[in-house]
């Protein structure tokens, strides 16, 4: 009895959850589906009275200084290459960090770890100088390439590595495998949780990040989601229908990408932290 007790007080729990989590997407949809009027109504209505389509139409037409539709292309393309080298830049460092022994590795790892505690707006500006500097201003590079060596990948991947066995290691070595062919054949594969919770997890930083373009970004043809759908808003008035549409556009990858990762990202979270 007890133990059916706690289980509907779990489940209830949970639902809860997903009922707070999923809300905000239902609401943000209903309210694509509506017209003006009806979005700035008071009291406001859960569904669509008169559902339109009118709202995505407008968002989809675009003008030269809204091509939403360029927006989402040029956020998918530079969160997935920025996924892409967080993932090859994290992977080698964390392996090296990891597995391999050499002088310093000890403080090399301290150090990393250290930025994690520098709150971000502080590298601001050097990163804006060192981007101007190489002439990646107002340019989807300046997108992908700076945070591709981020702290967090690299402690995230250690830490689920470290958990590996080592005698995995070491009869490859015996076999006459090389650091390289280890690194491959060996680590890679069994680490496909914690590639892809990191995979995801650098996605979204890319994918939401609105700062950062609106610092390196100038040209409208090259905005990404975030900062272009803020151009949407006038500046007396806010269409939120239109709004609301572009914030469920921007929601379909992210469902899909997790959709897609989720047994992964949960194993991964959970036998990241195993051992330091």
């Amino acid at each position: 009895m007890r133990r059916g007790t706690a289980v509907v007080r779990r489940y209830t729990v949970l639902l809860a959850l997903a009922v707070l989590f999923i809300a905000p997407l239902v609401w943000a949809f209903a309210t694509s589906l509506k017209t003006t009027s009806e979005a700035t109504r008071m009291p406001p209505t859960l569904l669509p009275v008169e559902p339109t389509t009118a709202a995505y139409g407008t968002l989809f037409e675009g003008t030269t200084q809204t091509p939403v539709l360029r927006w989402f292309a040029n956020s998918l393309i530079a969160a997935t290459l920025h996924m892409v080298l967080v993932l090859v830049v994290s992977s080698l460092a964390a392996y090296a960090l990891a597995r391999l022994e050499f002088r310093g590795k000890g403080l090399m790892f301290g150090m990393i770890v250290g930025t994690l505690l520098v709150p971000g707006f502080v590298f601001l500006i050097p990163s804006f100088l060192i981007v101007d500097s190489l002439g990646w201003l107002d340019s989807l590079t300046a997108l992908i390439v700076p945070g591709a060596a981020g702290a967090f990948g690299v402690f995230f991947l250690r830490q689920f590595f470290l958990g590996l066995p080592r005698e995995l290691d070491e009869a490859a070595l015996m076999e006459g495998a090389n650091h390289w062919q280890i690194f491959l054949r060996i680590t890679l594969p069994l680490s496909r949780p914690a590639l892809a919770t990191l995979a995801v997890l650098s996605f979204l930083g890319n994918w939401n990040d609105f700062l950062w373009p609106v610092y390196v970004i100038f040209s409208p043809e090259y905005f990404t989601l975030p900062p272009g759908l803020s151009i949407l808003q006038g500046a007396y008035t806010i269409d939120y229908p239109v709004i609301m549409a572009g914030a469920a556009l921007a929601s379909i990858p992210v469902l899909i990408l997790f959709a897609v990762t989720q047994r992964y990202v949960i194993e991964g979270i959970s036998r990241s932290g195993l051992k330091g």
